[in-house]
C-alpha cells in the first residue's frame, strides 16, 4: 500500500483518462458544455469563473458537509477509512480573495478538520492535494493514501497554534541526531558500517561546518554528544524563520529520518530524496547486504520511508510553487 501511494504522490497534474481519471484543472478552466455533457451544467457557471455541479442525487449522508463546503472529519488525521466517496470531480480554483488556491469537491470548497477553509500557497500544491481526492475508491476515503492533505492540515491548524512547541521538540533531539552517530571502528561487526558513514556522512558535516559556521561534534556512544550551543542555536534560528508550510515539512521529514540535520540539508538544496533515504538507512542496508533482506519487514519499511520522506519533499517544494 505505501508503494501504491508513492507512486500516485508523483502524478499531481494529471490522472489516466477515462471514467473519474481526467485532467485535473481549475474550476475556470471547465468547459460549460463539458460539465453539461457529464449531466453537471443544470446551474450554470459562476460569475468567478467557476462551474458548479448538480447536487448528486444520491449523495451520502455526512455530517461535516453543507450545501457550500465540506469538512473532513478529526479522524481524517488517524483514521484508516473515514467514509464513502461522495463527490464526482475535484478541480482546484483560485480563493475567493485571490490570495492562494483552494481544492473543490464537485460544488463544495474542501475545508480542513477544524471546518477552516484549506488555502493552499501554490496552485502546483492544490492540484496535486486534488489528485489525491480524484484518486479515492467509491467505496471509502482512505487518509493513509493521502499524505499531501494531511501535510496540509497540519501546516494549516497545528503549526500556527504549536510552532513554538514544534521547534523545541526538534531542538531536543539536535544532539541525538543520525549524522552525529558514528559506529566504532574497533569492531569487526561495526567497521564496515563506519567506513560507509565516513564515506556519506562526513561530507554531510562537512557542509554543516560551512553552512552554519560551526564543527560538528562526533560520538560513538548511545548517550549521544552535546553540539556547539553557537550550532545549536544557528539551526534554531533557521527553523524560526520558516513558513507554517516549510516548519510542517521538516518537522514530518525529521520524524522520518531521526535527523534534523538530513531535512535541514534538503530544505537548503544540498540533499535530494534518495540521497537523503541512503543517508537514513545506511546501517540498515549495511545489515541487509550482509544477512539478507527480511520480506514483509524490512521491503515494507523502505516504502514506507519513501512516502514518508517524498511527500514532505513534494510538499516543501509545492508549497514554494516549485
Amino acid at each position: 500500500m505505501a508503494t501504491l501511494a508513492a507512486r500516485r504522490l508523483l502524478l499531481p497534474r494529471w490522472v489516466a483518462a477515462g471514467g473519474r481519471g481526467r485532467l485535473l484543472g481549475t474550476a475556470a478552466e471547465a468547459s460549460p458544455a463539458g460539465e453539461e455533457a457529464r449531466g453537471g451544467g443544470g446551474e450554470g457557471g459562476g460569475s468567478d469563473g467557476a462551474i458548479y455541479v448538480k447536487k448528486p442525487a444520491a449523495a451520502a449522508a455526512v455530517t461535516t458537509r453543507d450545501e457550500t463546503s465540506v469538512a473532513m472529519p478529526t479522524s481524517f488525521m488517524t483514521g484508516s477509512v473515514v467514509g464513502k466517496r461522495f463527490y464526482r470531480d475535484a478541480t482546484v480554483r483560485l480563493a475567493d480573495d485571490g490570495n492562494g488556491w483552494t481544492v473543490m469537491l464537485d460544488y463544495r470548497t474542501l475545508k480542513s478538520p477544524a471546518k477552516r477553509p484549506l488555502k493552499l500557497p501554490s496552485r502546483a500544491l492544490a492540484m496535486a492535494i486534488a489528485a489525491e481526492w480524484e484518486y479515492q475508491e467509491s467505496d471509502g476515503i482512505r487518509p493513509f493514501t493521502m499524505p499531501l492533505m494531511k501535510l496540509a492540515c497540519t501546516a494549516l491548524e497545528r503549526v500556527p497554534l504549536t510552532r513554538t512547541k514544534v521547534i523545541d521538540n526538534l531542538m531536543k533531539k539536535f544532539h541525538q541526531d543520525l549524522v552525529f552517530c558514528r559506529s566504532p571502528a574497533d569492531s569487526e561487526l561495526t567497521i564496515g558500517v563506519h567506513q560507509k558513514q565516513k564515506e556519506k556522512i562526513d561530507p554531510i558535516l562537512d557542509w554543516v561546518n560551512t553552512e552554519f559556521g560551526f564543527k560538528t561534534v562526533v560520538y560513538t556512544t548511545f548517550l549521544g554528544g552535546k553540539q556547539d550551543e553557537g550550532l545549536t542555536r544557528a539551526v534554531e534560528t533557521v527553523l524560526k524563520k520558516t513558513t507554517d508550510c516549510e516548519l510542517a515539512s521538516i518537522d514530518a521529514m525529521a520524524a522520518a529520518a531521526h535527523s534534523l540535520v538530513i531535512p535541514l540539508a534538503i530544505f537548503k538544496g544540498r540533499l535530494g530524496i534518495e540521497e537523503a533515504i541512503e543517508l537514513i538507512r545506511l546501517e540498515e542496508d549495511h545489515q541487509v547486504d550482509r544477512w539478507g533482506l527480511v520480506e514483509g519487514g524490512h521491503d515494507v519499511d523502505i516504502a514506507d520511508l519513501k512516502v514518508q520522506m517524498s511527500s514532505a519533499v513534494v510538499f516543501l517544494g509545492f508549497s514554494r510553487g516549485m
